[in-house]
């Protein structure tokens, strides 16, 4: 008699590891309004007048406002658009755009 084992298989998972997550950082300068900072962040961010007032009254008395915390390529599109977003119609010695950073969001997930 020959017998016979059933085969088994044997599955090794792997575990698809989610890149680290990144924040969108504004940086706070002189020469730019809440109003400016309100208008740029509703406009890049989609966020409501409430959260726009937030991130202006953050990025003033503290010095930086997180924006947005996302993966790395769209952090870096964020980033870009912020220091492409141009002058303070508000204010006419207004040189350009705000400054903003991208850092690696360590601890959250």
């Amino acid at each position: 008699m020959n017998s016979t084992r059933p085969r088994v298989e044997t599955r090794t998972e792997t575990k698809t590891r989610k890149p680290p997550p990144w924040r969108v950082v504004l940086l706070d300068d002189n020469d730019h309004t809440y109003e400016y900072v309100m208008e740029m962040v509703m406009s890049l961010f989609a966020m409501p007048m409430e959260k726009a007032f937030e991130i202006a009254k953050t990025v003033d008395s503290q010095g930086r406002a997180v924006c947005m915390t996302t993966h790395k390529e769209l952090a870096e599109l964020k980033r870009d658009q912020i220091l492409a977003f141009g002058k303070d119609r508000h204010i006419a010695a207004c040189k350009g755009s705000m400054s903003a950073i991208i850092e690696l969001a360590e601890g959250e997930d």
